[in-house]
């Protein structure tokens, strides 16, 4: 009862720390010159909830502006690794500037480069300066190979730690043979919960042991990065089209090298229905295996970005109700929201992780499950 009681406490305290940071994270990127250095306009406001859905090349903590009316970003640069015509180039995501033209550049070694949209260009040699068409696409410059640490990979990595220190010390609390202490503990029911409502009744008693590795590691580390996404530290990770999509492509191959030959043969040559209909399911359930990973890795992506979405323009009220409710009602108005908000995001964090997990061990059970024709 006392663990419980001190468990929502902290989880209280978090979400609160969560909400307060939502609310008062609204400086942004984009400035009004005018008023302080504030986003006020509905354009601002979007572009500022678009750069922190989005990944990036440094890592941008808060903004704020000093007495001299200057917007100052606190954060910290982050490597960039990019494979160019010259080949490989590596460099600090701090040395990039704006050049006269306002485009984000920097030279390494006679190269020009430029982001444009997050993305990182290579200048056609002679170039100064990025020339866009109508449509705003660069004219002079082409996409490099980047495999730069970005602000998704940092979130990966700590997530990946995290987990690496957590299971650590639930493993050693097991070969001691003790009970689970610190992070064990809490660890415990979570990984017994995925193993007997996710893991057993899916796949069954037979074959449910060799996937609980790959359904424990993706059902944590969904969820940590989920939880991270609600942090101050900005991240939106699996609200990556990409990451999502890797996610789903393991457990479609895992489902694809693990089916039995009657999983294929439902598939290919559906059993104990006339052969005319056996070629025409045939093509459906071939479509219906290509739709599994595409259902997985939407879902996710869609409800994590939405939410993100959702909280930051609760927040971003506080700017827009500052002329008719002042500066502390607005405030008071936008906190109480963000509140209600992220209280629902922490569980849309555990329920999207528990729906991939759930989902994957569905699909894992399908394909090895054996089937009894007479």
């Amino acid at each position: 009862m006392m663990m419980a009681t001190k468990t929502i406490k902290v989880l209280t305290a978090v979400t609160l720390l969560f909400s307060s940071f939502a609310v008062f994270a609204g400086g942004g990127e984009k400035t009004s010159s005018d008023d302080g250095g504030r986003v006020n306009t509905k354009e601002e406001i979007e572009a500022y909830k678009k750069h922190h859905l989005a990944d990036s090349h440094d890592f941008h903590i808060f903004s704020y502006t000093n007495s001299n009316n200057e917007r100052k970003h606190i954060g910290f640069p982050l490597p960039i690794i990019v494979w160019t015509s010259e080949g490989l180039k590596t460099f600090m995501s701090s040395e990039f500037h704006h050049d006269d033209n306002g485009h984000v550049i920097v030279e390494k070694d006679g190269l020009k480069l430029t982001k444009i949209h997050s993305k990182i260009y290579e200048l056609e040699a002679g170039a100064d300066h990025v020339s866009f068409d109508d449509h705003h696409h660069a004219t002079n410059a082409h996409k490099v190979l980047d495999f730069s640490i970005t602000k998704s990979i940092v979130g990966m990595l700590l997530a990946g730690v995290l987990m690496f220190f957590g299971f650590r010390s639930l493993g050693n609390s097991y070969k001691k043979g003790a009970i689970p202490t610190g992070v064990g503990r809490f660890l415990e029911p979570l990984v017994l919960y995925v193993r007997d409502e996710i893991a057993r009744p899916n796949i069954g008693e037979k074959h449910y042991r060799k996937f609980m590795g790959f359904l424990l590691t993706v059902f944590f580390f969904i969820w940590i990065l989920n939880l991270l996404g609600l942090t101050p530290l900005g991240f939106n990770v699996t609200g990556q089209i990409a990451v999502t999509v890797a996610l789903a492509l393991m457990t479609f191959v895992i489902v694809q090298f693990s089916g039995n030959k009657d999983y294929w043969k439902h598939i290919f040559w559906m059993p104990g229905v006339p052969v005319p209909m056996k070629i025409v399911l045939a093509p459906i359930e071939v479509l219906g295996m290509l739709t599994k990973p595409f259902s997985l890795f939407v879902r996710l992506f869609a409800n994590i970005t939405a939410g993100h979405a959702v909280v930051m323009g609760i927040g971003a009220l506080m700017i827009l109700l500052q002329d008719k409710f002042g500066t502390a009602g607005a405030t008071g108005i936008s906190f109480a929201l963000t509140l209600f908000l992220t209280l629902i995001e922490v569980l849309v964090a555990f329920l999207q992780a528990y729906i991939f997990t759930m989902l994957s061990s569905l699909f894992i059970g399908m394909a090895v499950e054996e089937h009894d024709h007479h």
